[in-house]
Order: structure tokens, then C-alpha cells, then sequence
């Protein structure tokens, strides 16, 4: 058994079993998990998909997950925890620019189990970059921790690149129109640019009349484009207040509402609880989380 850990706040760890073991650690943010080698089937909230050489799975916050071993497994852990978002001051990143490409991956990612990866080249891509982290990561000295967020960085995107070419996204029974999905994709690039988000913009966009915009959104999504541009906007005031130290008014401002006060008033209309309720539950849950059994 190997296990190695990258200085904080990346964790990556590579580890060989052949009986799986609940894991002592918590998932505040998420976790790539790569399979080097074996067989068996993951298990995320109780729902099981095959596993083998070359499987990548993502593990969000607070599912519960586990691997039922047919074959012994070697496994690699690469966890993005929150501490990149709180203390990137000794590195050279973009603190706003790494949390909005992460928290894109947790609100577009729609957490069926399965492998995320849709290309054999992303594969290799993501087998050569782990591999470099995990050499990078025995030596914790300044010049190693900067290539270990630049790799992370490459991740980052070839993530967010399966994850657009997926369909991740949650749409009608038996819809066949491509628009939809590029439309869904276009509205979360830019779920922080509200001027792209007007009927006029979208019509244009997509070539379509203002006032035909809303009637298909809502025939596709079974969702009206207002309300959804909404609940994409709060999954992501979600991720900020469990995972960074944003204060409400830069999360208000980000992301297009009025003021601290209309970002509290919308999130307790639709999440059903207190911003301050909801922190309170979500620590309490990253505090008790356990992984799930087969």
C-alpha cells in the first residue's frame, strides 16, 4: 500500500486493495478517482456501475460512495478541497477564475454514477497528469507545489470538457434537440453575465424570435428559463457558502443579485431554509458523512 498526499490544498493519494475499506476522510469539495488497475463496481447513493482499468469517476460532496472489489484494485484519489479558495495567497492563481471552473463542474455535473471521461485521449491525458502529481507531490517544496496547481489546473478542464460533451444536464423524456443542450451549456458559461442572459441575447444566439425563446425553454426543460437561470445561480451560492470564504456581498455581486438582501430572500424562497440555516446543516453533514455499504 502506497499513500502519498500533496501539500494541502490538494490531496492525492494512491492506494492498492483488494477488500474495500470505509475511508477516514471527508469529501468537502470533490474527488477524481482513477483506476490504474482491477475490477468491480462502484457505488455512489446506492446505485452501482462497473468498474475497470482506466475508469475516472467524480465524487461529489456528501454522497456516499464505496467499491465492491471483484479484482484487486489500484486506485488514485486526487481531491480538490476547499482550501484552495481560502488561501491561495502564496499561489499564482486566480482565486475567483479556479472556484467559478470548479463550482461549473459541481452544478452542471449531475451525480449519476458512471465514468465521466467520454474520450480514450482525456483518459490518457488524465492517467499522464495524476502520474506527474503523484511524483511532484514527494518532494513539497515551492517549485513542485506551482506544478501541482498548474497540472491541477489541466484537470480542471479536461473535466468541464466531459462534462459539456456528456449531457450531463437534466432534460424532457425523449428530447432530440441539440439546441437545448447548447443552450443549456451557454446559460451556465455565463451564469455570471446577466446581460447574455436576456430573451434578446438568446434569441439572437440561437436564432430564434424573443418571443419563442421562453415556449421552448420551457417545452425542453419542463422548467420556465427564468426559474432555472435562478436555481442555477443559487446551486452555485450552494457551493460558495460550504466550500470558500466569499462573503455574501461579493457572492450577491458575482452573481447578478440586487444586494445581500434580495440574494437571501430569493435563496429561502426556493431552497426552503435561512442562508445561515443552510451553512449550519451543510458543516453538520461534511462533519457526519459516512461512506455508503453495498
Amino acid at each position: 500500500m502506497q499513500v502519498l498526499e500533496a501539500y494541502k490544498p490538494f490531496e492525492i493519494q494512491e492506494i492498492k486493495l483488494s477488500e474495500w475499506k470505509q475511508r477516514p476522510v471527508k469529501n468537502n469539495f470533490f474527488e477524481l478517482v482513477l483506476i490504474k488497475e482491477g475490477e468491480g463496481t462502484q457505488c455512489i447513493n446506492y446505485n452501482q456501475n462497473f468498474y475497470n482499468k482506466g475508469s475516472v469517476f467524480l465524487l461529489p460532496p456528501l454522497k456516499c460512495h464505496s467499491f465492491n472489489i471483484k479484482k484487486p484494485t489500484q486506485f488514485v484519489f486526487l481531491k480538490f478541497t476547499d482550501a484552495i479558495f481560502k488561501t491561495t495567497n502564496r499561489m499564482a492563481i486566480d482565486r475567483n477564475e479556479w472556484f467559478k471552473e470548479s463550482a461549473y463542474i459541481l452544478s452542471n455535473y449531475n451525480q449519476l454514477p458512471g465514468d465521466i471521461i467520454k474520450n480514450d485521449v482525456d483518459r490518457q491525458h488524465l492517467d499522464k497528469l495524476t502520474s506527474i502529481i503523484l511524483q511532484e507531490s514527494q518532494k513539497n517544496n515551492n517549485e513542485s507545489i506551482t506544478l501541482i496547481v498548474s497540472l491541477m489546473a489541466s484537470i480542471l478542464e479536461i473535466l468541464i470538457r466531459n462534462i459539456k460533451k456528456g449531457n450531463f444536464f437534466e432534460l424532457a423524456q425523449n428530447n432530440t434537440d441539440e439546441r437545448i443542450t447548447k443552450m443549456l451549456t451557454y446559460i451556465n458559461e455565463n451564469i455570471h453575465r446577466p446581460e447574455l442572459l436576456k430573451i434578446d441575447n438568446l434569441a439572437n444566439t440561437f436564432s430564434m424570435s424573443p418571443t419563442y425563446v421562453s415556449e421552448f425553454f420551457r417545452k425542453q426543460i419542463n422548467l420556465p428559463l427564468r426559474e432555472y437561470i435562478i436555481k442555477a445561480k443559487l446551486k452555485l451560492v450552494e457551493i460558495r457558502l460550504l466550500n470558500s470564504d466569499f462573503t455574501l456581498t461579493e457572492i450577491a455581486d458575482d452573481l447578478g443579485f440586487t444586494d445581500v438582501s434580495h440574494l437571501s430572500k430569493t435563496f429561502k424562497r426556493y431552497v426552503g431554509t435561512s442562508i445561515r440555516d443552510f451553512k449550519k446543516q451543510g458543516e453538520y453533514r461534511l462533519l457526519k458523512r459516512n461512506t455508503c455499504t453495498i
